[in-house]
């Protein structure tokens, strides 16, 4: 085989180009390399500063709770519950309520709107409007029979107006769940 200069130049560059690309190889492996391990470094540093953030609040939270502690002794006297201070079941619990007496507040109100034709909200025809069967915890009235007044009282035209607004709302409500279901 016959190699002249020029071949020999050739072969040369091929072969400096060969160990260039793989010493740019192996470079690029240890760069990624280091970078892997600069990015673990980094992960252990932000969790050794949630633990440490973590033990400075146990601490400060231990010390106030130190604190607390002594002002309680000092201040208050309050005492930590015995276990003769928990309820073993419902039937306790339900032995503790007594009826409502004479001095008892009033039972919790519940708001509602009249809907015109007594039709409610969802479309069926039932006592107390839209609000289903609510029981009152003192009295033990549904809140239909406790909001149930006389027509006579209810001709207050602030109030026929509100209802009427409740009542397009329900339908403008209802177009919007029918054209969502449509979508569907």
């Amino acid at each position: 085989m016959n190699l002249t200069s020029d071949r020999i130049r050739s072969i040369g560059w091929v072969s400096v180009l060969v160990v260039c690309f793989a010493g740019t190889v192996g470079l690029t492996l240890r760069v990624n390399a280091v970078k892997s391990q600069v990015h673990d470094t980094d992960k252990k540093i932000v969790w050794v500063k949630r633990d440490i953030d973590f033990l400075q609040t146990e601490f400060q939270t231990r010390s106030n709770q130190q604190a607390l502690r002594d002002l309680n002794d000092l201040e208050f006297g309050y005492k930590a519950p015995t276990a003769g201070q928990y309820i073993e079941g419902e039937r306790q619990l339900a032995a503790l309520g007594v009826p409502a007496g004479p001095g008892a507040p009033a039972p919790i109100r519940y708001a509602n709107a009249e809907v015109p034709g007594g039709a409610s909200g969802d479309g069926s025809k039932g006592e107390g409007g839209s609000l289903l069967a609510m029981v009152s915890p003192v009295a033990g009235a549904t809140a239909a029979a406790i909001t149930d007044k006389p027509k006579s009282e209810t001709r207050d035209p602030e109030r026929e107006a509100i209802a009427r607004d409740a009542a397009a709302l329900g339908k403008r409500l209802a177009r919007i769940e029918v054209a969502e279901a449509a979508q569907q």
